[in-house]
């Protein structure tokens, strides 16, 4: 399994993927907010979604796992 981790602190302001889609290397997964600017969270690989770990509007730390991929 693979995962998709938060690369800075934020709040997961819009999920664009769900449980069971297939994904493709650089596709945005997850937007988050922080100091009201707009980070897209790219994946890194291909693959499934297995599970996701956030909801929109929960509060993300720096490294926290979003996302991982089967």
């Amino acid at each position: 399994m693979k995962e998709i981790y938060a690369e800075m602190a934020g709040t997961v302001f819009q999920l664009l993927v769900n449980e069971g889609e297939q994904i493709e290397e650089g596709q945005v997964t997850v937007v988050l907010e922080s100091m009201k600017m707009e980070i897209p969270v790219e994946s890194k690989f291909a693959g499934e979604i297995k599970k996701i770990h956030v909801s929109e509007g929960d509060f993300v730390n720096e490294g926290d796992i979003l996302i991982t991929i089967g």
